[in-house]
């Protein structure tokens, strides 16, 4: 799945940053990102280790709702941490906490018990993204590099996830849903132990507490077009999320096993494979237009409405996976598009602080889709899930409309 994926305009940059060599540190990075990805089968086999313990959907809700709340914290948390320890130090302490973690989830049997293991397993599962894109900033002063280095991680996550949600669906059956998150929790622990070998420790700097960027949060928090892009970029993020939560959610409803749910997952990460290099250039071509990339905002947030409602009307693991392949085009998009919005509406001071907001809008639609998607299968089943799909994503398309009228306004203008 592309959720996590940078702004693909980047990805057209690699071609004479990818003569730079690699520091062993970022290579042992990719290499445990990877690791960590295609064992990272808790997040999408976690509703089916919930319906296995004869858990009502409500509950199955609130438990994934609980690990999007620790995945929304843990964003802010490990992208903090990592300014001002390091990134070595956060990255061992989040990896080990994983490890101890994630076999308490595997092994919890009660409600509470579920709920803290969740929230616990949240915080640290996307804790490599902002460790990688610190340790990225330090290792590369030029843009073009930082761009090769993220297009490769975003290639290594969507492979990895091929992998995870292939062999996920494949051994689920034989070995069982809790060890696959014991090997999830395993992979982390080998990750913490390349980090500690690998890694060097770097002599971290003393916060500068005169940094007039400080100045840039209430500028940042009083934009109404940051808000706005926020709030569309939910939406249409939290239809992707899905994925993730309503639809294992719906197949289970229809008596589909996690083998089956792990083929939605190959036909999502194949197609992404498939059509990234052609999306990706021809988002790269319309990023250096003058007018901002908000129609396809909208466009995107439509499309992954309809693809995400569209699972609601599916009874097979067939149609599943049509609707997690057709689901690509919009997920590549809407980050694309994002991040011009974003680049456009940034002051050239609080660019990092501008993409750090927007960051956590992933966090929040993991937060909310899974809760959504409860509410609607409990009180109307697979069409009103369909519908609220759907809905959301028509939400996002009509509030990026409106974010287009501000964004063509003068910044002094649109900040009242």
């Amino acid at each position: 799945m592309t959720i996590i994926a940078a702004p693909a305009g980047q990805a057209g940059q690699g071609a004479k940053a990818g003569r730079r060599r690699w520091p062993a540190d970022i290579r042992m990075l990719m290499v445990g990102t990877f690791l960590v990805r295609a064992f990272g089968f808790t997040y999408p086999f976690l509703p089916y280790h919930l319906d296995h313990l004869h858990l009502n959907t409500r509950t199955v809700s609130c438990v994934l709702a609980a690990f999007g709340a620790g995945w929304f914290l843990g964003s802010i948390l490990c992208g903090w941490l990592a300014d001002r320890i390091g990134p070595r130090t956060t990255l061992i302490a989040a990896m080990a906490l994983a490890s101890s973690a994630l076999p308490l989830l595997a092994q919890a049997q009660t409600v509470p018990g579920l709920l803290a293991a969740a929230f616990a397993a949240g915080t640290i599962y996307d804790a490599p993204r902002p460790v990688f894109t610190a340790a990225i900033a330090a290792a590369f002063p030029e843009d073009r590099d930082r761009a090769s280095l993220n297009a490769w991680r975003n290639f290594a996550v969507n492979v990895a996830a091929a992998v995870a949600g292939t062999a996920g669906g494949l051994l689920a059956g034989p070995l069982g849903i809790p060890a696959l998150i014991w090997a999830n929790a395993a992979a982390c622990a080998l990750f913490a132990l390349l980090v500690w070998h690998f890694m060097p420790t770097a002599q971290r700097e003393s916060p500068d507490t005169n940094d007039p960027r400080s100045a840039g949060y209430q500028a940042a928090f009083r934009d109404p077009r940051l808000w706005l892009l926020l709030v569309t970029s939910l939406c249409a993020l939290t239809c992707a999320a899905s994925l993730f939560s309503s639809m294992p959610m719906l197949m289970a409803e229809d008596g589909l096993t996690a083998s089956d749910y792990g083929w939605t997952q190959t036909a999502n990460a194949g197609a992404v494979l498939l059509l990234s290099p052609i999306l990706n250039r021809w988002l790269v071509a319309r990023s250096d237009r003058p007018v901002p990339m908000t129609a396809l905002l909208a466009a995107s947030s439509a499309v992954l409405g309809a693809t995400m409602g569209a699972a609601g009307f599916a009874s097979t693991a067939a149609g599943y996976s049509a609707a997690a392949a057709l689901a690509v085009p919009g997920e590549i998009v809407v980050f694309g598009a994002a991040a011009d919005v974003l680049n456009r509406i940034s002051p050239a001071s609080s660019r990092g602080l501008y993409a750090g907001i927007w960051g956590t809008t992933l966090a929040m639609a993991v937060l909310l889709a899974p809760t959504l998607a409860g509410w609607a299968i409990t009180h109307g089943g697979d069409r009103l899930a369909a519908v609220t799909t759907f809905t959301v994503g028509l939400l996002g398309a009509a509030l990026a409309w409106l974010l287009d009228h501000l964004v063509r306004r003068p910044r002094h203008e649109s900040s009242g």
